[in-house]
């Protein structure tokens, strides 16, 4: 069938900090079914903000970081008659949440020189503070967005 949405699986909360959030993010992570691999990248990066901030848990940084980068909007092709017009549409908090991991985890693979969990501890670090990267893509998504408001009324 064309229609037919999948079923939202629950996945399990991860056994360290029992958050569903980070089981979700060692997941997006992982690479060729490297569970512990992840879940070790995951947890020294974690290891590193505790270092670096004040916060007593890692998990308020992970968790506000993840706020910071979550797109409100994004842009999805639609066809109307020969032209393709780019519609801006609301994200719900799932997609934003998947948007914003994947696309810190994408931004700190691509930065060289280091090992993963120090550019993943450096990447969250800046979302966190509300600069770096992924927080320049997500103002970038939203000002596409803003700049295409004229095609909201193509939205299905």
């Amino acid at each position: 069938m064309r229609r037919h949405t999948a079923e939202i699986r629950e996945i399990a909360p991860d056994p360290k900090f029992s958050s569903p959030l980070v089981a979700r993010f060692i997941n997006v992570l992982m690479t060729k079914g490297k569970k512990t691999i992840a879940e070790g990248i995951i947890y020294g990066a974690f290891e590193i903000l505790k270092q670096k901030t004040s916060e007593d848990s890692p998990l308020k940084v992970f968790n506000k970081a993840i706020d910071n980068v979550r797109p409100k909007l994004e842009l999805k092709p639609r066809r109307v008659g020969g032209a393709t017009y780019q519609i801006p549409i609301e994200v719900n908090t799932r997609r934003g949440n998947s948007l914003a991991m994947r696309w810190i985890r994408d931004l700190a693979r691509n930065k060289k020189g280091k090992e993963m969990r120090v550019k993943l501890a450096d990447e969250l670090l800046a979302a966190y503070k509300g600069e770096g990267s992924a927080i320049k893509k997500r103002d970038e998504t939203h000002k596409m967005a803003e700049a295409n408001k004229a095609y909201a009324h193509l939205r299905w």
